[in-house]
């Protein structure tokens, strides 16, 4: 991937696809959702987040989904969510 100007992060089964283009211009609407395994791993994620000072808006516009958005330190937009059981 570094040739064509990306980068491939692989951790267990997960993998994740990164393109970058020139010149750089953060995403802030389109987006990857990220699903964790459950409310108390995106609770315990969000509580993370903000110590480190990154952003935490919770939404909740979907019933049965707990999610949140942050970016990442270059203003991308990220949404991490979880199904409530």
């Amino acid at each position: 991937m570094r040739a064509s100007g990306g980068v491939w992060f692989a951790l267990g089964r997960g993998e994740l696809h990164i393109g970058i283009e020139q010149p750089f211009t953060p995403a802030r609407k389109a987006h990857p959702g990220l699903r964790l395994a459950d409310v108390a791993a995106l609770e315990t994620l969000a509580e993370r987040l903000a110590a480190a000072d990154a952003p935490v808006r919770w939404d909740d516009r979907y019933p049965g989904v707990r999610r949140l958005f942050t970016d990442d330190p270059w203003g991308n937009r990220l949404e991490l969510l979880a199904t409530r059981r």
